[in-house]
């Protein structure tokens, strides 16, 4: 039936014609933004994944930056222990050198402390952006730890924050100086046999890899008839000067007592005294030492004081030691004599060690930031790549598609103007 009222055929021409002009308006936006799901609208639940997506690909870029700045820091801090390194290894061939008796003690002491001078401008200068890691005599809790900003760890509660912590490392020499001590006191009484050991400085309920409160001063006192006396003739055998350590942050039980070793040995060599000192090994916390005289001593007047941390509330209060550096004793070196030759000679051992501990310690950090720099790079990459995967539109699809529409759209509309010329037929039947 044909009427002049209404035209099927043009209707269906038309919602075709429609159709066909949407399809060409989302293939035109298509190619204009190059994204299939440009929009909420376009497909919620891929936009939704993609937008989150995208905000962690901007959080990782952010510690690529954050990752690129610790490694520097951490690359000044290596080179800097490597070059003290160095410079103590030449402080040692000096120290060597006098222990010869005929040669110039004095120029040699200007030769080391020229070079323990260079040591300190080294330690001075190695700072990237303000922060200097051979540096670690803050007395607040985790000061001695710097974090590095490494991943972002997206779960089901949420995302958190990962880092890598590297440990500052103290080559500085500035000395120790002991704060309030003598919360607890202990040592050895009676006389020591010639050849025998007998403990000398006890920390009771302390286990080794406790950590103590910083700036807690352990201290021997030094002076005339404070240390160790002489049961047989009656000489006295005396510190010249105090024995002091304080502890550092993150520094145990065990820090302690190596610390407190090294320094009671190299005051016995620079005062001439015929003893030494080890950590018990069977009992953490206990110093020993051991009487080398041809005849009995006894430690009877010794007074040793140290900070114990049965009770922290008291130690918190009274932890107010100055820190002193790692390579403390350097600044005590003194070549011109005989003990103190050989007092430089043990010590100096102990400080290349810290110094090359130093230098792995960052190297090791520096590999890690590294690894995980690489790691986030390619993560980036690969969620970059699965973002494209899901909202980018594939253009070659694309541009065969428009060109399909358009000669569907030329089609359609020629279509449509047929239709609409149908109902001109209706005339002829009224001539």
């Amino acid at each position: 039936m044909s009427s002049i009222l209404t035209n099927n055929g043009a209707m269906i021409a038309l919602q075709t014609l429609q159709q066909i002009n949407k399809n060409l308006g989302m293939t035109q936006s298509e190619i204009s933004t190059g994204k299939s799901v440009a929009n909420a609208k376009d497909n919620a639940a891929v936009w939704a994944i993609s937008k989150q997506m995208e905000s962690d690909v901007k959080g990782f870029k952010s510690i690529q930056e954050s990752l690129a700045l610790g490694e520097s820091t951490v690359a000044v801090a290596r080179n800097a222990a490597e070059t003290v390194t160095e410079l103590l290894t030449d402080i040692k061939g000096k120290i060597v050198a006098s222990q010869e008796e005929n040669v110039d003690r004095a120029k040699i002491q200007t030769d080391i402390a020229a070079l323990r001078d260079q040591i300190g401008s080294v330690v001075g200068a190695a700072q990237f952006n303000g922060l200097n890691l051979l540096g670690n005599t803050d007395l607040e809790v985790d000061s001695g730890n710097v974090d590095v900003l490494s991943s972002l760890d997206r779960s089901g509660s949420g995302v958190a924050a990962s880092n890598i912590s590297v440990g500052k490392q103290d080559l500085g020499t500035g000395e120790a100086s002991a704060g309030t001590v003598g919360l607890d006191q202990s040592v050895n009484s009676g006389g020591v046999a010639v050849g025998a050991t007998a403990e000398f400085v006890t920390f009771d309920g302390v286990g080794a890899d406790d950590a103590l409160v910083a700036g807690a001063s352990f201290l021997v006192t030094g002076g005339a008839g404070a240390n160790f006396e002489g049961d047989v003739s009656g000489d006295a055998y005396d510190f010249s000067e105090d024995v002091v350590y304080v502890a550092r942050d993150g520094d145990t039980l065990t820090d302690v007592v190596n610390n407190m070793v090294e320094r009671l040995n190299y005051q016995a060599l620079k005062d001439g005294l015929e003893i030494t000192f080890a950590a018990n090994a069977d009992n953490a916390g206990r110093i020993d030492f051991t009487n080398n005289y041809d005849e009995a001593i006894s430690d009877s007047n010794s007074v040793v004081e140290q900070a114990d941390i049965a009770d922290q509330a008291t130690l918190e209060s009274e932890a107010d030691g100055t820190v002193g550096g790692g390579l403390e004793l350097l600044d005590d070196f003194n070549v011109t004599s005989d003990d103190g030759a050989a007092a430089a000679l043990e010590a100096i051992e102990g400080l290349i060690q810290t110094s090359i501990d130093s230098a792995a310690a960052f190297g090791s950090a520096q590999g890690r930031i590294e690894t995980q720099s690489d790691f986030v790079s390619k993560l980036t990459d690969s969620l970059t790549s699965g973002i494209g995967a899901l909202v980018d539109a594939n253009m070659e699809e694309t541009s065969a598609r428009l060109q399909a529409l358009q000669v569907q759209q030329q089609l359609a509309t020629q279509s449509l103007s047929i239709a609409n010329q149908a109902p001109q037929s209706i005339l002829s039947l009224f001539r």
